[in-house]
């Protein structure tokens, strides 16, 4: 399995449309949740959220939201913000864009949000091109990947993925899924109290 955990300046530079970071002078990070809304992940993440006094974005399935409403609702309530993963996780590199965008559109009937991240970060130049030009989609990738996903990983080199690569204004990815949630529940709180330990704060992103 093949993946960035710093993403390269290179490929940020090639999708300038897209939101990798968000620099700034404070020391401020953005930490991202992916696939859920999931019935024993996500509400272990929004308790530990709680507990750090932090705040985060969600990007979620259309499908999980509507399995799972009433964590879908917390996430909101805790005062998160949501973004749009389509409906299916689709990736958008193997499935006609007709679809993909169809996709994307059942996904808004249940996710009330501007905010778009492509599954996997696949997504064509010209799905992007369309999404930019005829939406008010604002596509969201990210800075540092915790690889909470990849099972040969343990849960210790997952945070170190996020605390050796993390600057000001760095989108972080985690996932809210079963996949993710044997690390994930290890590193997400080591993480969060090295961050706050340095003064960090978290923020949604707007």
């Amino acid at each position: 399995m093949f993946y960035f955990v710093k993403t390269p300046w290179l490929l940020k530079k090639t999708y300038s449309s897209c939101i990798w970071d968000i620099p700034g002078k404070e020391k401020k990070i953005y930490l991202t949740f992916d696939d859920g809304p999931h019935q024993t992940a996500t509400p272990f993440v929004l308790e530990t959220l709680k507990k750090f006094n932090a705040k985060a974005t969600f990007f979620c399935i259309g499908k999980n939201v509507a399995e799972h409403p009433d964590t879908y609702k917390q996430i909101l309530l805790n005062g998160h913000r949501v973004g749009n993963h389509t409906h299916n996780h689709l990736n958008g590199w193997k499935v006609s864009d007709k679809e993909y965008f169809e996709n994307i559109l059942e996904a808004k009937k249940y996710i009330d949000s501007n905010l778009f991240r492509p599954p996997y970060g696949r997504i064509s130049r010209f799905q992007l091109n369309n999404l930019c030009a005829h939406t008010n989609f604002r596509i969201v990738m990210w800075d540092v990947l915790s690889a909470d996903f990849d099972k040969k990983i343990s849960a210790k080199k997952c945070a170190q993925n996020v605390i050796n690569n993390t600057k000001k204004g760095s989108i972080i990815i985690f996932h809210d899924s079963e996949k993710a949630f044997e690390r994930l529940e290890s590193a997400l709180p080591e993480c969060l109290q090295f961050f706050k330990e340095n003064s960090y704060s978290f923020e949604v992103i707007a």
